[in-house]
């Protein structure tokens, strides 16, 4: 009798034992705050891979108290769609371009000014200094926080019928271009007929004949499977538009102090990330389209650059963006 009244207390025992673990193993599940980031890329892409990179070192450093849970493929809407949402607090992070951006915050669309960097060893001064800094700060007046920058590489343009080999080519073209007036002036100067079109619906847009080319970097055109449709990559390189990470004001201000620094560590090892990934990207989708049949070809800039310097005196007048287009311009070399 005596033991089996020792095996019945040793029994109830485990059983409040696993019962209070399984109490605990809930309540610290409980705990777990979660950030919902949603984007409109494909998941082999190195910004999303950078947000993988995120979320882990974010469950390190937080020990599990904070982690991110993406959205990838425009699960939750395009960019411009996302940012409203950010605004409103309905989504708590999303990347997108600097240039849809414009429409939110205007200053951005200094980013999607032509030729404005000499090349990416001056983009970067521009992006990890002072400037840089500024502008995402520029975005907070609007409800948007901007957290880093991304890679997004060079833009050049990608046709169906024959390459871009000097502007006159460009002539009676349909281009899509992202919901940013300043690439639909680019692309009127130079001739073409810029058609803004959300980035899920481009493929068949080519397809069906609606716009006859586009423009982006190589990641993008050979990710979205545009080389498909379209054979020649004609690289201008007319633009260095980088990606932006945003998080709601609604968000960040619902996270405390230790919160917020487990996030921007996090965040700030994946810039470094991403950049090394973005290389070799871009190597990879300009051989894979090549491979596919694409023809590749390298215009000379200069009579590009030339028509579209009228958009530089549109900023002639406004004292802040002529500043700060100098500003830029004084960090090259």
């Amino acid at each position: 009798m005596r033991y089996r009244r020792i095996i019945i207390t040793n029994i109830f025992y485990f059983v409040l034992f696993i019962f209070i673990t399984s109490f605990i193993s809930c309540e610290k599940k409980l705990n777990v705050k979660t950030i919902r980031l949603a984007h409109g890329l494909d998941v082999n892409h190195s910004v999303h891979l950078a947000m993988l990179n995120i979320n882990s070192n974010l469950k390190k450093l937080s020990k599990g108290k904070l982690q991110i849970k993406i959205y990838p493929n425009q699960q939750l809407g395009s960019e411009r769609e996302c940012l409203e949402l950010l605004q409103i607090g309905s989504l708590d992070m999303t990347k997108v371009s600097a240039a849809v951006l414009e429409n939110f915050a205007p200053k951005l669309k200094i980013f999607s000014l032509p030729f404005l960097f000499d090349d990416k060893k001056h983009l970067f001064k521009v992006l990890d200094g002072q400037i840089g800094t500024e502008l995402l700060k520029e975005m907070e007046k609007y409800f948007l926080k901007g957290l880093c920058y991304y890679d997004s590489g060079s833009r050049s343009f990608y046709t169906k019928n024959y390459p871009i080999t000097e502007p006159k080519d460009l002539k009676g073209l349909k281009i899509r271009v992202q919901e940013s007036v300043t690439a639909i002036d680019m692309v009127k100067n130079l001739g073409g007929s810029p058609t803004p079109i959300s980035w899920g619906e481009l493929y068949t847009a080519l397809q069906q004949g609606v716009v006859d080319g586009a423009e982006n970097n190589s990641p993008s055109f050979y990710l979205s499977k545009h080389y498909e449709i379209c054979k020649f990559y004609s690289i201008d390189e007319h633009t260095m538009i980088p990606d932006i990470l945003i998080i709601s004001i609604h968000m960040w201000n619902r996270l405390d102090k230790e919160e917020k620094n487990w996030l921007k560590e996090a965040i700030n090892k994946s810039v470094s990330y991403q950049r090394e990934l973005w290389e070799k990207a871009e190597k990879k989708a300009l051989k894979a389209v090549i491979d596919a049949g694409v023809k590749v070809s390298y215009p000379e800039k200069k009579a590009f650059q030339k028509l579209t310097k009228k958009i530089y005196k549109i900023f002639e007048k406004d004292s802040t963006m002529a500043q700060l287009i100098e500003r830029i311009s004084n960090e090259a070399g």
